[in-house]
């Protein structure tokens, strides 16, 4: 009775890891390819803080387009893939990916209180634990039997 609760604990933990991880890596790599179709403003070298703080003023509200779908598309991600490989029944895996990129979107907003009141507000409540839910939901709607 032990080892398959262990195995099914290590199971979940394995999936999380992955679905952060996998997660982290598709929002780094939206926040290019969409910061590449909407640019940031003249000047901003958008792999640098200072910078970003420096002009943030000067962002218009499209270029806030591209953090939002980075931070949105890497937690379906990582919630999708947490779930697959988690196992789990329930959204909690996808829920925990959520929380996790929630604090890391909270960071985000501690290093730059610069930025618009309008997008911490969208950013905080609509990229995080909403698309952790709608990744654990795509996962259960893909592995649901058919009838």
């Amino acid at each position: 009775m032990f080892l398959p609760t262990f195995a099914r604990i290590l199971r979940r933990l394995l999936g999380l890891v992955a679905g952060i991880a996998a997660g982290a890596f598709v929002n780094m790599w939206l926040l290019g390819a969409v910061a590449s179709l909407v640019p940031p403003p003249d000047g901003v070298d958008p792999n640098d803080l200072e910078s970003i703080r420096a002009h943030i003023g000067s962002y218009e509200p499209i270029q806030f387009v591209a953090p939002f779908v980075a931070h949105a598309g890497g937690t379906v991600v990582g919630a999708f893939l947490a779930t697959l490989l988690g196992g789990y029944r329930n959204s909690l895996g996808g829920l925990v990916v959520g929380v996790v990129f929630l604090a890391g979107g909270i960071g985000m907003v501690l290093l730059l209180p610069e930025t618009p009141e309008w997008f911490k507000v969208v950013d905080l409540t609509a990229a995080y634990l909403p698309m952790g839910w709608l990744g654990w939901r795509i996962e259960r709607a893909i592995r649901a039997p058919r009838t």
